[in-house]
């Protein structure tokens, strides 16, 4: 096992590299790509494609100091009403421009707070989707769902709609850390959460839980899991909190005195892992759990796995929309991002145009190194055949570009005639060697920790 020296040597504790959702990662995004360009790649989807489709919900009744996701709060239903009118003239014009019999293979509404629409609203959103792309036979649909913002009625108007899977955010249950991160959900009103959405046979769950958060410990982060392994989640990620309090400013209210070091980070990570493998999941990728036989251990386990925005999938749908402000698209030609601001998003789409701001063109260039980072961060290996085969690159040019990466990372990895793999002691640094073969300057960019 590779010691905390060796880590540190290698410069773990102090780089702040991408999680390596997109490459090009979201910084690199520029205005070259707007809303002439969206259409154009909507317009070369293939006729009776499956495609994925994010709908963003930018909104939350209390806003979590923790949360860097793009939201704003609400005591009324007001905007949130007046946003759904924006949203479904959105879907309205995405349905004029789809190509014929598009049918939806992944279906996801995340935030903010989805379930802080009332049950006639969510209604009102799945009937416009639908009448745009319906579900093909075996889609997933997935909701982020916020126990402290659920009752039975919005789950009966998720479950008549198609909802299949939810998603739950619990973070840390220790009442101590859940006060300091602004974000009070007690375990009784999680699980209470959990049985009403398993009660409409909702039988695939989802759930996310942090570390690195202030006065979190060994024993309080073992507690947190093992009380979450209660609830029998079908899938888990447990992400690294990413303190940036100069790009969120609500995270100015956590005391970063009470934060864990580095070196305390990867232990509180280490320990869930270990409670994760004991309980019988399996684990996928640098951050997410599963069950034996979860779509995700299944693809994790016959080379189709894949990253996208939302963290691992098992989707294999080529295009991704992402409707609502600041969503983003990823389409085989490139990224597409809507404007974050909800007034200038409602403004674009109420002129009648799409929202697109920003986004970036793949080059060749990107597509190869694209698909290096995506094989790494999923399988932790490189083939190189399949590189060879799909990208047209020399094998000399191949096995050097391995061999640059072997020299910065002595040990770290294996290099063979089949490609360059991380064996399991160099995988926590798994972030730090896709970085390397990352080709755009990241000195501007404020990325996380790398542990």
């Amino acid at each position: 096992m590779i010691s905390e020296s060796q880590l540190s040597r290698l410069g773990l504790f102090d780089a702040k590299v991408p999680r390596y959702t997109s490459y090009p990662t979201a910084p690199q995004f520029s205005a070259s790509v707007g809303d002439g360009e969206f259409s154009d790649w909507i317009g070369r989807i293939p006729p009776g494609a499956r495609i994925s489709l994010y709908i963003h919900v930018p909104f939350c009744h209390r806003l979590c100091w923790f949360c860097a996701c793009r939201t704003q709060g609400t005591k009324t239903l007001a905007p949130v009403r007046a946003y759904l009118e924006t949203l479904k003239s959105e879907i309205a014009m995405l349905g004029r421009i789809l190509p014929e019999g598009v049918r939806l293979s992944r279906l996801h509404w995340g935030g903010g707070t989805p379930t802080l629409m009332p049950a006639d609203m969510m209604t009102e959103l799945a009937e416009a989707i639908f009448a745009v792309a319906p579900l093909d036979e075996g889609a997933e649909f997935s909701v982020e769902i916020d126990p402290n913002e659920i009752n039975a009625s919005r789950l009966d108007a998720l479950a008549a709609a198609g909802m299949n899977r939810a998603s739950i955010g619990v973070q840390d249950f220790d009442p101590e850390i859940q006060a300091t991160i602004g974000r009070v959900q007690s375990y009784e009103i999680t699980r209470t959460a959990v049985e009403m959405i398993r009660d409409r046979g909702i039988s695939s769950l989802n759930a996310d839980i942090l570390y690195g958060l202030p006065h979190q410990s060994g024993e309080r982060i073992a507690q947190s899991v093992q009380q979450l392994l209660s609830l029998s989640p079908d899938r888990v990620a447990i992400y690294g909190y990413a303190h940036v309090p100069w790009m969120s400013k609500r995270q100015q209210l956590i005391p970063s005195d009470a934060l864990p070091t580095p070196q305390e980070r990867l232990k509180l990570f280490e320990t869930a892992r270990r409670l994760f493998l004991w309980d019988g999941y399996r684990e996928i990728g640098i951050d997410h759990f599963a069950r034996p036989g979860d779509g995700l251990d299944l693809a994790s386990r016959t080379g189709r796995l894949r990253r996208n925005f939302q963290g691992y999938t098992d989707d294999t749908a080529q295009a991704l929309i992402g409707l609502g402000a600041s969503s983003i698209s990823r389409f085989p030609q490139g990224y597409a991002q809507n404007i974050a601001s909800t007034s200038d998003y409602t403004s674009r789409i109420r002129a009648g145009r799409f929202a697109t701001a920003r986004g970036h063109a793949f080059s060749a260039e990107d597509r190869l190194r694209g698909r290096m980072i995506e094989a790494l961060m999923c399988d932790f290996r490189i083939d190189a055949a399949e590189i060879i085969k799909r990208f047209g690159i020399s094998e000399t040019r191949l096995q050097t570009m391995f061999a640059e990466v072997a020299a910065r990372f002595p040990g770290m990895v294996v290099i063979s005639g089949s490609g360059l793999e991380i064996p399991m002691h160099g995988r926590a640094l798994t972030r730090m060697i896709a970085r390397a073969f990352d080709a755009y300057d990241m000195s501007k960019s404020g990325h996380s920790s790398a542990v």
